[in-house]
């Protein structure tokens, strides 16, 4: 099979107008009122009562004839007869005569011939000889006082809700007092979910890394935000790439479906066969769009299985890494099924600020660049980019929204103005960033802070974006340079050295023995602090045997190998896929495996000194001397005053 090439690109604009043309009209649905939050009215709703159905008192008092009450002030009282009492829930079976009043409780239903309340703070009470009860009045009312008349919140056949209503608890309320049991609302569309691609495993089954199987992402959030926007998620069993049963799937999905969104199977190889489905049972309108990530996107429709009514159905196909899948779906997709939904664009979530680093786009196209949020000590918003491609999933959860970039913009400077969409309205930025060194302790750390935000980026990387001022702290391991404009504000050790399997099979007892043994070894990355410090202890190997440190590390079999986390090399130790890895004791003794001590690292926490003046630093200060009792199950470290 050969590759097929993308149509012409389309524009974001022509994506908008090509998905508004897709029929996902769900039709409408009764359901009952106790279902009915958050729903969306399909037809008007008249008033068939009167609310309230009776003159009812607003207050407890008594009721009057308002006539019998004028002239009546505090230095001279009109006395009235007390002639009975009603209270809420009961029919009256008094009335009021000339001369005469009734004692009423809030919402009780006026007695005949009352037309007024007087409040109670406003009367006394008084026994008579022969055992009546006479009430003194000290204040005139008007007419209809302290009464609601039968109809004036709302009167039969009135407009009571009209059809788009997105129904609240508030409305919820009315249609109660109405003695509304159902109501008619737009029907949720039903939208299926498809996931494509072989190596795909739901979370809860069974994961053959070594088959390079990953956990199913797109499902599971695709499905939220189909919820989320107003839909009815439908998840299918992924389909893997065989042509058939990717057919199988889309058009059993397509005859049950208002909508079909798949992710994965849109790009230009080979083995990403879903447009020919399209093509074949369908109808291609779209592929590929202006946009990134997310230019391998479909749009068009899909003839259901044996369902007249469902016939063509509407398909959208996502691309398949998590963040594309995403971006694309929250920026088309969801609009499309809240407009189906009736429902409304969800509330603004826009701020404004300065891009704390310059950011480069020389790609040509829209770019839905995901970023982080961060104030500095006067509380001027900070932005800076979190994109670590379209394959990691962390790009989105450590992003609070997204900086759109134009396609003819290919340069964002640092401080530059611009304008965020956050994810939701209620998202806050954290009360501190930190970019730097991975390290268990740090992590014990992290969890006595007030929503704090980390970026494991290495030593390296968190020195440089502190020079850039774009963190708050910078965490940094092993040797580095001065930097006389950071503020360090404390750390602690960690031993470092060489993770081997239990038993220590190859007899390693040094890093001379990691040169000269034939074992495969796997390394972090240059961004380390571990990887620093075994830079230079090679480095001082080689002096003491008079050669070169390149000379050593082509010795090493696997030197460039990297993996990102610091129990990384312990889990390809595990798997027998490597013999020797560069870690921490802690990690060892965590997983059971051997250890090779290369010696102390420093762990320190620099501050920008631009920022010590947030409310934050306070708080990190009292974590760090809380810190050495919560590391009590962390080996190899030291804390200072230990």
């Amino acid at each position: 099979m050969t590759k097929k090439q993308f149509r012409t690109l389309a524009a974001p604009e022509t994506v908008d107008k090509t998905i508004a043309g897709l029929d996902l009209d769900p039709g409408t649905e009764s359901v009952a009122l106790e279902h009915a939050r958050g729903r969306v009215l399909a037809t008007r709703v008249d008033a068939e009562i009167d609310v309230p159905g009776f003159d009812r008192a607003s207050m407890d008092g008594y009721a009057v004839r308002a006539r019998d009450t004028v002239g009546a002030d505090e230095a001279d009282p009109v006395a009235l007869d007390l002639a009975g009492a009603v209270h809420a829930g009961e029919k009256p079976d008094v009335s009021v005569a000339p001369g005469s009043c009734v004692e009423v409780s809030t919402g009780a239903v006026m007695p005949p011939d009352g037309d007024a309340v007087v409040v109670v703070e406003r009367t006394d009470e008084t026994a008579t000889e022969n055992g009546d009860t006479v009430v003194a009045i000290r204040t005139a009312v008007a007419p209809g006082e302290n009464v609601m008349v039968a109809g004036s919140d709302i009167a039969a056949g009135a407009r009571a809700l009209g059809p788009g209503t997105r129904l609240t608890p508030r409305e919820i309320g009315l249609l109660s007092a109405l003695g509304v049991e159902r109501v008619v609302v737009r029907a949720k569309p039903r939208v299926g979910v498809l996931s494509t691609g072989d190596e795909l495993v739901r979370p809860g089954e069974q994961l053959d890394s070594a088959r390079g199987q990953i956990y199913d992402v797109n499902s599971t959030t695709v499905a939220a935000g189909v919820e989320a926007a107003g839909g009815e998620p439908v998840v299918y069993p992924h389909a893997g790439d065989d042509f058939d049963e990717m057919e199988r799937l889309l058009r059993t999905a397509a005859a049950e479906c208002d909508l079909v969104v798949s992710s994965g199977s849109t790009s230009a190889s080979a083995v990403d066969v879903i447009y020919r489905v399209i093509d074949e049972q369908g109808e291609l309108l779209l592929h590929g769009a202006a946009v990134k990530p997310g230019k391998p996107m479909l749009v068009g429709r899909i003839d259901g299985d044996g369902d007249e009514q469902h016939n063509a159905s509407a398909y959208i196909g996502l691309p398949g890494y998590p963040v594309s899948a995403l971006t694309i779906f929250r920026r088309f997709v969801a609009p499309a099924i809240r407009a189906a939904s009736g429902l409304p664009a969800p509330q603004t979530a826009t701020l404004e600020g300065r891009m704390a680093t310059e950011v480069r786009h020389p790609q040509g196209r829209l770019r839905l660049m995901p970023v982080g949020l961060v104030d500095d000590a006067d509380e001027n918003r900070l932005v800076y980019p979190v994109d670590k491609g379209s394959g990691a999933t962390t790009s989105l959860a450590e992003a609070d929204g997204i900086v759109a970039i134009d396609a003819d913009t290919d340069y964002l400077a640092a401080d530059e103005p611009v304008s965020v969409q956050l994810f939701s309205p209620d998202v806050r930025p954290p009360t501190i960033l930190g970019i730097g060194e991975d390290d268990p302790a740090l992590n014990e750390l992290l969890d006595l802070l007030d929503r704090p935000r980390y970026l494991p980026l290495g030593s390296r990387e968190g020195l440089r974006r502190l020079r850039g001022d774009v963190p708050d702290f910078a965490v940094v391991a092993g040797p580095r340079e001065t930097d006389h404009d950071a503020v360090d504000l404390g750390g602690w050790t960690r031993e470092w050295g060489l993770l081997v399997p239990a038993g220590n099979p190859d007899d390693l007892s040094s890093l001379a023995d990691l040169v000269d043994r034939d074992v495969r070894f796997v390394n972090r990355p240059t961004t380390s602090g571990l990887r620093t410090s075994l830079s230079r202890a090679l480095a001082d190997l080689a002096d003491d045997r008079g050669v070169s440190r390149h000379s050593l590390v082509e010795s090493i079999d696997g030197f460039s190998a990297t993996v990102n986390a610091f129990e990384s090399p312990a889990n390809r130790i595990e798997s027998g896929r490597v013999a020797v890895g560069l870690g921490l004791r802690t990690t060892a003794d965590k997983h059971d495996l051997g250890f090779v001590s290369l010696g102390d690292q420093p762990v320190r926490l620099l501050g920008n000194p631009e920022r010590l003046d947030k409310p934050a630093f306070d708080r990190l200060e009292s974590a760090l001397a809380e810190l050495p009792a919560h590391c009590s199950s962390l080996s190899g470290y030291r804390f200072a005053g230990e």
